[in-house]
């Protein structure tokens, strides 16, 4: 089972599970505990090959669904029927999948950095990476793409956590993540077109240069979806802008429950 840690308020209060992106752990989520912890249980969740979840039993190809399958099982193990999703980057993916699997444990989804569609930077970024993946260490390679979708000298922070962090992935789990991106295309298409009606809050950084515009887009066709977006901020916006994206977060997800 996935290494997990929970932060208990009350039998009553409504459980709030975050889940962190390809590369990176729990830990990015740091700047979050504190707030969130005031006023919901907190379920923190290191993923496959991440983190503390390092010795877990290795698989020779996994795809999105076992990834989601893993943090059900989590659900499951802890008796959580019910749970508001909040994820960064590639783990907006997950929260999504878990949308199509389970939909019933999804009270609502807060997307921050929110993949949705790859433009042709991005799609160009995968074609590189998987044609030499195999012959450049694979932390170059991750260093390139955290610089190319987190630019900016403010992204520094952000930039520095996320390549530290996977730094800690072996290189055979990186590369079972890395083909991955084979599935990206078809899968992000089928999330395009399908709306689940479930409550969904995206909350983007105004400098996310890579996934914004698509993001901006997808809202206006699903008629249960919202943006926000937050100055100063680039891809990683719980890091960049770690108060204005509680904030934000918290107000949605007060939003359902009762006066």
């Amino acid at each position: 089972m996935l290494h997990y840690r929970t932060y208990e308020l009350n039998d009553n209060a409504p459980w709030v599970c975050f889940v962190h992106g390809a590369g990176g752990s729990s830990s990015i989520w740091y700047m979050q505990l504190k707030d969130f912890s005031q006023h919901y249980n907190v379920l923190m969740i290191d993923l496959r090959g991440h983190g503390k979840s390092k010795s877990m039993p290795a698989l020779n190809n996994y795809n999105f669904e076992d990834i989601t399958r893993d943090i059900i099982e989590v659900l499951d193990h802890l008796r959580i029927e019910k749970a508001h999703f909040i994820g960064i980057s590639l783990g907006t993916i997950l929260i999504r999948q878990i949308s199509e699997l389970a939909p019933e444990r999804v009270s609502s989804m807060i997307m921050g950095g929110a993949i949705i569609r790859l433009n042709v930077r991005a799609k160009v970024l995968v074609t590189l990476g998987n044609m030499f993946k195999r012959f450049i260490p694979y932390m170059w390679l991750y260093s390139f793409f955290a610089w190319i979708i987190m630019p900016r000298a403010r992204h520094k922070k952000s930039r520095m956590l996320f390549v530290n962090e996977a730094k800690k992935v072996a290189q055979k789990e990186f590369m079972r993540w890395f083909r991955l991106t084979n599935e990206l295309t078809p899968l992000l298409r089928y999330f395009e077109e399908k709306d689940t009606g479930i409550p969904t809050l995206y909350l983007m950084g105004e400098e996310d240069h890579m996934f914004l515009p698509t993001v901006e887009h997808i809202v206006n066709r699903h008629y249960n979806s919202r943006l926000e977006v937050i100055g100063n901020s680039g891809h990683v916006c719980n890091v960049d802008q770690p108060h204005d994206f509680n904030q934000r977060a918290i107000r949605f997800i007060q939003s359902f429950q009762p006066a």
